[in-house]
């Protein structure tokens, strides 16, 4: 597992089923902002990003799905809605650099699938941020074995994640 990122927890927002990731950051706020909301520096990290502003209010088609920028209030949040799920990077300053909290509102989703997808794409976060950008096979290397544990944590059928990994992942991811 990737040492950068901790689990993320299965949480009730608004009634609804959501997924959240608390990370703390060795970088300033300002820094942590530009990566999550610049779409070059979100590419490195988080592949199809938006090419967004971004601006609250603004909205991107992105293959015949909808994304709109909820609200984006530099440098402290960050919220869109894509799919009719709202999502969000709220940033905080801490004596140490920047906690980065990550919320998805999931609805119907498989929550382990979608927690080991977004685990994965913020395990590259601070390695970008270092200057030492972590490839894609690197951060899907242990897929599975973060998979799994999402699915035991949550209580959660495994099958859609492993349907999944069988059918996108190289054999030699765990």
């Amino acid at each position: 597992m990737a040492p950068n990122c901790p689990y993320g927890t299965l949480e009730s927002v608004d009634g609804r089923p959501a997924l959240r990731f608390e990370i703390e950051l060795p970088y300033p706020v300002e820094r942590v902002w530009q990566a999550v909301s610049n779409p070059a520096e979100l590419q490195e990290f988080l592949p199809g990003a938006a090419p967004w502003g971004p601006e609250t209010g603004e909205s991107i088609d992105l293959g015949g799905m909808t994304l709109t920028v909820d609200e984006a209030s530099v440098p402290s949040r960050l919220a869109w809605t894509f799919a009719g799920q709202p999502q969000s990077f709220d940033l905080e300053p801490t004596e140490t650099g920047t906690r980065l909290t990550f919320t998805h509102t999931i609805d119907d989703l498989p929550a382990a699938q979608t927690a080991t997808g977004w685990h994965t794409y913020l395990s590259r976060l601070e390695p970008h941020l270092a200057g030492q950008p972590m490839s894609e096979e690197e951060a899907h290397k242990h897929w599975r074995a973060i998979h799994e544990g999402y699915a035991e944590r949550f209580g959660a059928d495994p099958d859609p994640g492993r349907r999944w990994a069988d059918q996108y992942l190289p054999a030699s991811a765990d």
